[in-house]
């Protein structure tokens, strides 16, 4: 018996005009693996060719940038990373280097989308927001405490570490958290797993209503241009919603299960992955339609052209990698990397505000 088996390649592979299309939206995206532990960062490198950057972090899932800033969940903490360069600067031909400035310490909270709202305070603690899945609740974090709950669905009668309904996705609106998925409105531990296939829901944080039902493992809701995109991961249909019938609107079908989704100008960036064989992610619609279309699911990122529904570049991953969780443009910066712990670089990069 091999007793070092040799772990998986990881490859990655952009279709013909991916990297031209990154150069021509002066772009770069950054994603996340749970599954591997990993926050990649994807750009391009002087040469033209394209850059994958990568750094270890536990259970890594939701991302947000904003500005300079990116934010990340992991297992048991959030992050916050700041650019250190300025527009120009350049380090090691890198044009954005991320250090992780502040992390909060949440515990195992299941932590999945995570966004800032923009209340008129000026520190994360009032306005980060994110999804715990665990307490099936929206919470910010503390200075002195693992979350403070916010809201709540209105089918949740207690705040429990039960993952009732499995509450996951998070748009903003006008700058406060508006809509959230969740894949089933049970209000018993873990009593989504067995309305997987059609118990989805969005719902209407400052109404409380429920937007519409039906969906099978919605995720990843985002507002832009006026519509409310998401994607139904269990039919694997990237679409938007109507919010005045409550129907939601294919416009793309996404060979993978998907999760993570960004916009820039007229695009959006989503995440597929490898469905595991397990009672999470077997048994749905996706995959008949996968058996229908004589397709198997991919791993990696699909740019989809919002004004035809077509999927006009991707990027694939095979090996190591077969689940994504979260992803993020970054407009402006051509070659992201981040700084880790494990090198002497953390100690020697100082920066004075």
């Amino acid at each position: 018996m091999n007793q070092n088996p040799v772990a998986p390649a990881f490859e990655v592979n952009a279709s013909r005009q991916f990297t031209p299309w990154l150069f021509e939206q002066n772009l770069s995206l950054a994603f996340t693996t749970y599954q591997a532990g990993k926050l990649f960062f994807i750009g391009l490198q002087s040469s033209g060719k394209l850059s994958v950057f990568e750094r270890t972090f536990q259970r890594c899932m939701g991302l947000y940038a904003q500005g300079s800033s990116l934010y990340m969940s992991s297992l048991y903490q959030l992050w916050r990373f700041e650019n250190t360069l300025q527009p120009g600067q350049v380090h090691d031909n890198y044009d954005a280097v991320y250090l992780p400035q502040v992390s909060y310490v949440t515990g195992d909270l299941d932590i999945h989308d995570i966004a800032l709202s923009n209340s008129q305070a000026n520190n994360d603690s009032e306005n980060l927001i994110f999804v715990n899945t665990l307490f099936s609740c929206l919470a910010r974090v503390s200075q002195t405490h693992s979350f403070i709950p916010l809201w709540q669905p209105p089918f949740i009668s207690k705040l429990a570490a039960e993952d009732r309904c499995h509450l996951n996705g998070l748009a903003i609106r006008d700058g406060q958290p508006r809509y959230v998925t969740a894949v089933s409105q049970s209000d018993v531990a873990e009593g989504w797993r067995d309305r997987r296939a059609d118990g989805g829901c969005v719902i209407d944080v400052e109404s409380n209503e429920i937007v519409t039902t039906g969906l099978s493992m919605p995720h990843s809701p985002r507002w832009y241009k006026d519509k409310l995109w998401l994607l139904n991961s269990g039919t694997g249909d990237f679409g938007y919603l109507d919010l005045k019938r409550g129907s939601f609107e294919p416009v793309a079908f996404c060979p993978g299960y998907m999760r993570g989704c960004a916009f820039h100008g007229d695009f959006a960036i989503v995440g597929v992955s490898q469905p595991r064989h397990n009672k999470t992610f077997s048994g749905l619609p996706l995959d008949e339609k996968l058996l229908q279309k004589n397709a198997e699911p991919r791993c990696g990122l699909l740019v989809i052209d919002l004004k035809s529904g077509d999927i006009v570049h991707s990027l694939r991953m095979e090996g190591a990698v077969l689940e994504l969780y979260d992803v993020v443009a970054l407009p402006e910066v051509r070659h992201p990397m981040a700084i880790g712990f494990k090198s002497d670089e953390i100690r020697r990069i100082v920066t004075m505000g």
